[in-house]
């Protein structure tokens, strides 16, 4: 299914975390937070500026962003967890 946010929106897929630890221990799943890493999947047509033209995005389809645990709405497409965010969510590109 192809999906494009509308305005400033933004569509990302949150990275699963590691469920082992550095010193090799493996972690439930229960044990673990939301991911606040997130790959951008597809982004809107920009926010609308006062005289009529698009603002460009300061991140590009599959840039790795950080996410705060709660912003945005998720939702489900073809069985995969999406969530859709404005850009002013996105807290951090990861270089």
């Amino acid at each position: 299914m192809k999906v494009r946010p509308l305005g400033d929106r933004i569509l990302v897929q949150r990275v699963e975390p590691e469920t082992k630890t550095k010193s090799g221990i493996y972690l439930p799943e229960s044990a673990t937070d939301k991911p606040q890493q997130a790959k951008v999947i597809a982004l809107g047509q920009g926010r609308l500026l006062d005289n009529g033209e698009r603002a460009p995005f300061q991140v590009k389809e599959g840039d790795t962003v950080l996410l705060g645990k709660w912003g945005g709405t998720e939702v489900k497409l073809d069985d995969k967890e999406f969530v859709v965010l404005g850009e002013d969510e996105v807290l951090a590109v990861v270089a």
